[in-house]
């Protein structure tokens, strides 16, 4: 009788062990969640990239769209039609060029400044020691060899894995659009080089 016993329920207990291990092999076998499991753990640095490679390109637009005004705004003091334009002018002409994408009354800078030679033109980062934009307006003369630039600080929003396009404080990018050129004799006799 004991043998009975036993037998059924030895029997028993491996039912239940074989229905436990089915029931876990089922589920193992299942696929129902993998699609969102997986969607889960790629998601952060997919959205991470596509939002730093978005980031990337728009700071390469702007600095496309500066360059533009740059060249354009450099012309009014190449031909000589800037004379008489203090920072103030200069800068309302500059910002009739820029449109939508920057501040250009609270956020564009304007550096304008006259050399004696192109080798002696000053073509370094226009920042001083504390990390702030230096700028200078100087009117130009005919045949003056002038360097004009346009700052801008872009924000930085996406810094990822120790890539961050910020290069000044505060999460901003220094944009520098810069024009060398001589001016042409509007006035007077031809220039000497």
């Amino acid at each position: 009788m004991f043998r009975k016993i036993i037998s059924n329920l030895k029997s028993r207990v491996d039912r239940i062990f074989q229905s436990y291990v089915a029931h876990r092999l089922r589920l193992l076998q299942r696929e129902d969640g993998t699609a969102a499991v997986e969607f889960a753990l790629v998601a952060a640095p997919f959205f991470a990239l596509l939002f730093a490679i978005m980031e990337t390109a728009l700071v390469f637009f702007s600095s496309q769209v500066l360059e533009t005004a740059a060249a354009d705004s450099a012309r009014l003091i190449l031909t000589g039609q800037a004379q008489g334009y203090d920072e103030g002018a200069f800068k309302t002409a500059v910002c009739g060029k820029i449109q939508g994408l920057f501040d250009c009354v609270n956020g564009v800078s304007v550096d304008v400044r006259k050399y004696a030679s192109f080798a002696s033109a000053d073509m370094s980062k226009p920042v001083d020691a504390n990390g702030n934009v230096v700028k200078n307006y100087q009117n130009t003369s005919p045949c003056d060899i002038v360097v004009a630039r346009l700052i801008y600080q872009f924000p930085v929003y996406v810094s990822l894995l120790g890539f961050n396009l910020a290069d000044m404080a505060g999460g901003k990018r220094l944009v520098v659009a810069t024009s060398v050129f001589r001016n042409e004799p509007y006035s007077g006799p031809p220039c000497t080089p």
